[in-house]
């Protein structure tokens, strides 16, 4: 088993946040043009890679380019910097946490707030909110509004390593899927398909599944995949039934999340693909959160079969997110053969 770190710490780092996605959608361009038969890029930013079948039918696979992450929304006469977030997070992540704010040039900033030394009982007590929150940048409010305005984007600041069998760091979720999608179209270059497959790499995902909503509606599959990460909740504490996953256990095939319950014969063939190529799999059923599979399942005429590669992913939504490198190219080969054998089953019952 081996997976291309290399790549996908470049993937992993490269900035895109909701709506302000072109560094890491040139990345992509760059990586999956060699790969495929057709590229186009649409008005709102997805990128299709669009390799031909040889039946009249298409399939789509979603994996969405956009991390959560910040806009700016003010900076007072000191020069620090309010914002507003691009995603959903856990305010208690924010704690000493940097971040970059793309500005006319890059520009690296700390999480602050109200140091402990000088909170009441009362503050030390309460939950952090967003709106405790504030961005440092070392820098004077002249030098700041120089090279920041409001509207800008931050993303966090973090490095990809690598940790036992495991990879951790930022915005896994989601660029492994973007990985993974990247690594399966190599697979498929040199190999014919059933249907035509089109590989959209979607954005603002994070706020809404909107360009998967956009990129459906182009493509109107017949069959549709999802392709994200999961949570894998296999820590101290946890009850068995809270868990979702686990890591090292193999990939998830989705049979629902909160916005979507997957076509009882997609969940079907992938555990019976997954079965045939001996590719270790886990169940996965996610009670909140949703994912690219509902505009993939829902925005096109008469809908789509759909189901979901879901990837184990441990601290979700943090800048240590972490997931088990067997599970990333269990991933792989398991859309790659689903993908590559379509044909092969009776949709019809």
């Amino acid at each position: 088993m081996s997976i291309n770190t290399d790549l996908l710490n470049i993937i992993c780092t490269t900035p895109g946040a909701p709506g302000f996605e072109k560094k890491i959608r040139d990345l992509v361009i760059n990586e999956v043009e060699p790969l495929v038969d057709e590229l186009e890029v649409d008005n709102m930013g997805n990128v299709y890679a669009i390799k031909r079948g040889v039946g009249d039918k298409r399939a789509m696979v979603g994996a969405h380019m956009d991390e959560i992450g910040f806009i700016v929304t003010h900076i007072d006469d000191k020069g620090f910097i309010r914002f507003h977030t691009l995603g959903g997070f856990d305010p208690k992540t924010l704690t000493a946490q940097r971040v970059i704010v793309h500005g006319k040039k890059d520009v690296i900033g700390v999480m602050a707030s109200k140091p402990i030394h000088v909170m009441s009982p009362e503050e030390r007590n309460k939950v952090a909110k967003t709106k405790d929150y504030f961005i440092d940048t070392g820098m004077s409010a002249d030098e700041v509004k120089e090279l920041i305005s409001v509207g800008d984007p931050i993303t966090r600041e973090r490095e990809f390593i690598e940790m036992g069998e495991c990879v951790n760091g930022k915005s896994l979720d989601n660029r492994l899927a973007v990985f993974i999608l990247i690594e399966t179209l190599r697979a498929l270059k040199d190999k014919t398909v059933p249907y035509d497959i089109y590989g959209v790499f979607t954005v603002q995902e994070e706020v809404g599944i909107r360009g998967a909503n956009v990129s459906a509606l182009r493509v109107n599959p017949d069959f549709g995949f999802g392709l994200d990460t999961t949570i894998a909740f296999d820590l101290p504490g946890a009850a068995e039934h809270e868990k979702i996953t686990r890591l090292g256990e193999g990939t998830a095939i989705k049979i629902m999340d909160a916005s979507t319950i997957c076509d009882y014969r997609m969940v079907d063939y992938m555990k019976k693909t997954a079965d045939k190529h001996k590719i270790k799999w886990q169940p996965e059923i996610l009670t909140a959160g949703g994912t690219d599979t509902a505009g993939i399942q829902r925005m096109t005429e008469g809908g789509s079969i759909a189901g979901a590669v879901s990837i184990p992913t441990r601290h979700l939504h943090q800048v240590i997110e972490m997931a088990h490198k067997e599970d990333i190219d269990r991933s792989i080969k398991l859309l790659t053969a689903c993908l590559g054998e379509l044909d092969s089953y009776d949709w019809s019952h």
